[in-house]
């Protein structure tokens, strides 16, 4: 996009966005709202208090988010493998399928005749 159409759809999108700020303004209901707002910060302010202790005194529970943690069970150990190759007389145990010597065996012989090997 070059510099010129970027510019020209920034401006539209600061019309489109003054417009709807315009339209707010004059809208009754956020009238009433910001004037809730003036008058409850300044009855905070007249009795000394903040949010935080008036929704502490509305809800004492609010304040304190309990996270429940679900424990999760142990993983279950790996039981240890013990192979043994019959050409080489070799013998590798291990408790997973990323050992080198294994993965070489794999791509030598296949992995079904690997599996085999399991004593």
């Amino acid at each position: 996009m070059s510099k010129a159409a970027e510019y020209r759809a920034l401006e539209r999108q600061i019309a489109e966005q003054l417009a709807a700020l315009e339209a707010l303004k004059g809208s009754s209901a956020l009238q009433k709202e910001l004037e809730f707002e003036d008058k409850l910060r300044n009855l905070l302010d007249e009795y000394g208090m903040s949010l935080r202790n008036v929704i502490n005194i509305l809800d004492p529970q609010a304040g304190r988010t309990q996270v429940q943690v679900q424990a999760k069970a142990p993983r279950k150990e790996r039981a240890v493998k013990r192979y043994s190759n019959p050409h080489t007389g070799e013998v590798v145990e291990t408790k997973g399928g990323n050992h080198k010597t294994l993965k070489g065996w794999k791509q030598q012989y296949g992995s079904d005749v690997v599996e085999s090997w399991v004593q």
